[in-house]
């Protein structure tokens, strides 16, 4: 896949949708992720957990679908799906670290070549820790999926060779969900396995990291 523009959130968060595999408990994190749930199909059979205690998320409550006492992690109004259950703060803990997740997507700061995540805290004196579950899912999903913009405001990449800011989990994520490009990372380094907008090149370039250029085999995951 390459298209001739960016991506916006609503659109990364539909090409995340498409790894989702089918029939998997799936965490979606404060912020972007939560974007994920409006893109998921009823046929991928696919079942949201979120950390304070629910499974069977729906999409974002809209209008008169709105229940103050229905969130999210975020504290977004959500819907609930037929069969969606309630549980105790703890319990809903124990199913993150007990490898009960077949994926979870996150927020990110900063994520490494190699697959390190940094989603908590940048370090800085002024700057206001919020660790929240994320250190629980990246060790308990089985699947780490992040989704940001590939760069700063001031035009600073946060794909990085090495993190920088206080780590979240190390070694944990598998694909970077960007505006400008699609990664598989690991211990071989970052893939661009699809662009958006931009060239394999010019990603080297903004990045300064040798990527390697996985763009012609790529394809969406979804039936894993």
């Amino acid at each position: 896949m390459s298209t001739d523009a960016t991506l916006n959130r609503p659109e990364i968060a539909a090409r995340v949708a498409l790894d989702i595999p089918t029939g998997a408990f799936v965490n979606l994190g404060i912020g972007m992720p939560t974007l994920v749930a409006d893109h998921l199909t009823q046929e991928q059979g696919v079942t949201l957990h979120t950390e304070n205690g629910m499974l069977g998320m729906g999409p974002a409550a809209a209008e008169d679908e709105i229940d103050d006492e229905l969130i999210n992690a975020g504290k977004i109004p959500v819907t609930e799906l037929p069969g969606a259950s309630y549980f105790h703060h703890a319990d809903s803990f124990a199913m993150m670290r007990g490898g009960h997740l077949d994926a979870c997507v996150l927020g990110g700061f900063q994520v490494s070549t190699a697959g390190d995540l940094a989603n908590w805290h940048t370090g800085a004196p002024d700057a206001i820790p919020a660790v929240g579950g994320a250190m629980d899912l990246a060790i308990g999903a089985k699947q780490v999926f992040v989704m940001m913009n590939l760069l700063t405001r001031d035009g600073t990449a946060k794909l990085v060779d090495a993190l920088t800011y206080p780590a979240t989990g190390l070694r944990c994520v598998s694909r970077l969900y960007t505006d400008m490009a699609l990664f598989a990372l690991g211990d071989d380094g970052a893939t661009v396995l699809e662009t958006y907008g931009t060239t394999v090149d010019a990603l080297r370039d903004l990045t300064g990291l040798d990527l390697a250029d996985g763009t012609a085999d790529a394809a969406p995951t979804q039936e894993n």
